[in-house]
């Protein structure tokens, strides 16, 4: 999905087009795939530092968290404007402190009971699953319906980011924050994300065209990415029930 600053401006540009780019999802998809085994090799590196080095994780965790916010921004500019030889190399940094970003939530899905490296896979599987399907419907939405479901999940993203800031700023205040409402938020955030795919499939052809598929790589990366971290609250809040 646009998940990004513009996102009503890229509603505005795919409603009503015509495809611009039929073939930017296909020329994407091998770099979105470069993008997870990055994840997965940061993910990895930051598991590491957890076991070995626990005192230097939590501030490197916000290192991370600032340096990847750059980068987002930084990296989709360049590569909208087609400098792709320059956001290649800050996307695959992107992707890795994704992944290190990311060590945090997996450490503590391994050491929940239920979950572990298991439920790691089913949230993998889960997101491939949801691609899979999203591709075949957001390529076939007609104009009508495709423009609604963006709408509709614009304004979901906005109240998902409203609750999960909220819940950070209990978290942060030492606030305990329900179980049920630990898993409405991830149940919410799964459904939001799976619409999410839908919509990637059926709003960056007309968005972008064939040769712009960086911008269009790191859209779906990140709903890729999202999905699978809510797929995982979900299982760990179940799982964590008293």
């Amino acid at each position: 999905m646009s998940n990004t600053s513009n996102f009503r401006d890229a509603i505005r540009e795919a409603q009503g087009q015509n495809l611009i780019g039929p073939n930017v999802i296909a020329n994407a998809l091998p770099f979105v795939g470069g993008g997870l085994v990055l994840t997965a090799v940061g993910t990895y590196g930051g598991l590491g530092v957890i076991e070995s080095f626990p005192n230097l994780f939590f501030p490197t965790f916000f290192v991370a968290i600032a340096l990847n916010f750059i980068l987002f921004f930084v990296a989709r500019n360049i590569a909208e404007q087609g400098n792709n030889s320059v956001a290649l190399p800050l996307l695959a940094l992107y992707s890795l402190l994704s992944g290190y970003t990311l060590s945090g939530l997996v450490y503590l899905a391994l050491r929940t009971q239920g979950v572990g490296g298991q439920g790691i896979e089913i949230a993998a599987l889960g997101c491939g699953i949801t691609f899979v399907f999203a591709r075949s419907v957001g390529s076939n939405l007609s104009d009508q319906d495709g423009m609604a479901l963006t709408k509709t999940m614009g304004l979901g993203m906005v109240a998902l980011l409203v609750v999960v800031f909220g819940e950070l700023i209990f978290s942060l205040f030492g606030i305990y924050t329900p179980s049920w409402l630990e898993i409405a938020i991830s149940a919410l955030g799964v459904l939001l994300f799976v619409g999410a795919a839908v919509v990637d499939f059926y709003i960056l052809p007309r968005t972008y065209k064939d040769e712009q598929y960086i911008p269009a790589a790191l859209s779906m990366y990140l709903t890729y990415i999202n999905l699978f971290i809510f797929i995982l609250r979900l299982l760990i809040a179940i799982n964590s029930r008293d």
